[in-house]
């Protein structure tokens, strides 16, 4: 059989994403890295090759975050590379509260000291610091490959080797339809992050990354180093390090890309029939409770009642989930990219822009 391959242009390939009443999903990117979904790859003839590959996990359980570990590790311990010799990377600062979950045998947790940062966004900001430096000093030495993931999520289903290559990224569940130009990529044009217009395929989580431990180190420092000159410029790309990694994967494309199957929040998007497999899946949260230190805070609901499209739209910029009160300073950074999209909601937007 022959085949002819063209260019296809940004908008046209999210044209192909985008779920018809069949199930058809695009399974390979233009650069011809397979893209993995349920049925793509057969578990027992790839696990022969990694028999004897060791996989670090990296997590970030600060603050109270440390409460989602358990679930984690205990969801992890039955779904993540069974029959492969894994190392948890803990980065916390709650190192007492890390929980005791036994592990299969020849699996570990290694606890890595981080500071106590007031806010996620210092998280963000150093999370792509603290893997590079680690990789550096002992993820090179200890492991075959690095599968960074963020920690208020739990495996629900097999998630193994099929994902290793020496670079990979996760579509985010969010825009895996959507139209290019409702990407968020950065698109202010004095910070490192920002994207021309018309470039990238796809828009990736900051969430689910990897790959070999010499390629997320170039990854993380890379990501880092833009970052530091953006805080120097007092720049802040929108999506933190979110934002960092997809241009960086703009300039240097993964050999592998996972289908939302590997990233699912069943309680902010509806589940399409294509996705018969969720395999790592958000985990209820309220972010205010997890992060707030006394601050100021009030009800939202009189004003979002007024306009629930507002609301959801916020909750997703937000990357809140299950709350009901939020600080001021979060309300109002959403709010400001509320502004533009909601213009026609007319007095309900006015209401609730003076209401703040």
């Amino acid at each position: 059989m022959s085949h002819r391959f063209c260019r296809v242009s940004a908008s046209e390939l999210c044209a192909l994403l985008r779920p018809r009443r069949w199930t058809v999903v695009l399974v390979t990117t233009p650069c011809f890295a397979p893209i993995i979904w349920d049925g793509t790859f057969d578990s027992a003839i790839l696990d022969t090759p990694f028999r004897n590959t060791t996989i670090g996990l990296t997590v970030f359980a600060i603050k109270r975050y440390v409460v989602f570990l358990k679930v984690f590790l205990e969801t992890a311990d039955k779904c993540f590379m069974v029959g492969h010799k894994v190392n948890y990377y803990v980065f916390t600062d709650q190192h007492a509260d890390v929980p005791n979950v036994l592990l299969q045998e020849g699996w570990q947790v290694v606890n890595l000291e981080v500071c106590n940062y007031p806010c996620w966004q210092g998280v963000s900001m150093h999370r792509m610091e603290m893997i590079s430096n680690f990789s550096k000093k002992c993820f090179l030495h200890e492991v075959d490959y690095l599968v960074c993931l963020d920690e208020d999520m739990m495996l629900s289903d097999h998630l193994g080797v099929e994902i290793l290559f020496s670079l990979f990224g996760t579509l985010h569940p969010g825009f895996y339809i959507a139209d290019h130009q409702t990407f968020t990529y950065e698109h202010c044009s004095l910070s490192q992050a920002h994207f021309p217009r018309d470039e990238g395929y796809f828009y990736y989580a900051g969430g689910f990354f990897g790959g070999s431990v010499l390629q997320v180190h170039r990854l993380t420092k890379a990501c880092h180093q833009v970052m530091m000159v953006d805080h120097t410029n007092h720049i802040e790309a929108e999506w933190h390090d979110e934002s960092h990694l997809n241009k960086y994967l703009l300039c240097h494309k993964p050999t592998k890309v996972l289908s939302p199957e590997y990233l699912w929040d069943e309680r902010m998007l509806c589940r399409p029939p294509f996705l018969r497999k969720l395999r790592y899946v958000a985990m209820p949260k309220n972010h205010q409770a997890l992060w707030n230190r006394g601050e100021n805070t009030f009800s939202i609901n009189s004003h979002m009642q007024a306009c629930p499209v507002l609301l959801t739209l916020w909750l997703c910029l937000s990357g809140l989930q299950v709350t009901q009160l939020c600080t001021e300073k979060d309300v109002k950074a959403a709010t400001k990219l509320c502004v533009t999209a909601f213009l026609q909601q007319g007095e309900h937007l006015n209401s609730f822009l003076q209401g703040i």
